[in-house]
């Protein structure tokens, strides 16, 4: 689901390793990387916030809408951003747990 809308890869995976089994996702020679992971003894429930959120920049509007059209098509849902600024250049998007992904139609300035 995330690799196909965001065009990662698998870095690497693991299981049992002192009892967590898990995914890396992320694109080769860039300097970051998802990990989601789950504990075989203590299954962890969800419990995301509407403001807990991953906010990626595509200034290009072809490549913005690229993107937004890929969330829809993996089984993430357009949702109406509990923070208005989002939704003023962007777009975000809830998985199935309720974590949320914004796209920003925008560049990033610190």
């Amino acid at each position: 689901m995330y690799c196909a809308a965001l065009s990662l890869v698998v870095l690497a995976k693991f299981q049992n390793h002192q009892g967590f089994d898990g995914v890396i996702l992320g694109r080769s020679g860039k300097d970051y990387h998802f990990e989601f992971t789950q504990c075989r003894e203590h299954p962890v429930t969800a419990s995301p916030t509407h403001e807990d959120l991953l906010v990626f920049y595509a200034p290009d509007r072809e490549e913005w809408e690229s993107a937004c059209e890929r969330f829809v098509e993996n089984g993430f849902v357009h949702v109406t951003s509990f923070n208005p600024y989002w939704d003023v250049s962007g777009r975000t998007f809830a998985d199935p747990d309720g974590y949320r992904v914004v796209m920003q139609n925008a560049a990033w300035s610190s």
